[in-house]
């Protein structure tokens, strides 16, 4: 149960960021300052972290600077 929630927020956050709606369906439109894109990054975040429960870790493609300390 849980793999077929993570896979379905993974896959609304994907559809979510490929924007079919062009930009007229949007949680918080672009244009409002420094908040505009927050629920362009919350999407991006989910469909790495579905993908990295998944197995597909793509966060370390960034080169783990988080993970230096």
């Amino acid at each position: 149960m849980k793999k077929i929630v993570v896979a379905i927020i993974g896959i609304l956050s994907f559809l979510y960021l490929l924007n079919p709606g062009l930009g007229i369906f949007e949680i918080i439109p672009d244009n409002f300052p420094l908040i505009g894109n927050l629920d362009e990054s919350v999407a991006t975040f989910f469909v790495f972290s579905s993908l990295a429960y998944f197995g597909l870790d793509l966060r370390d493609v960034f080169g783990g600077w988080w993970k230096r300390r």
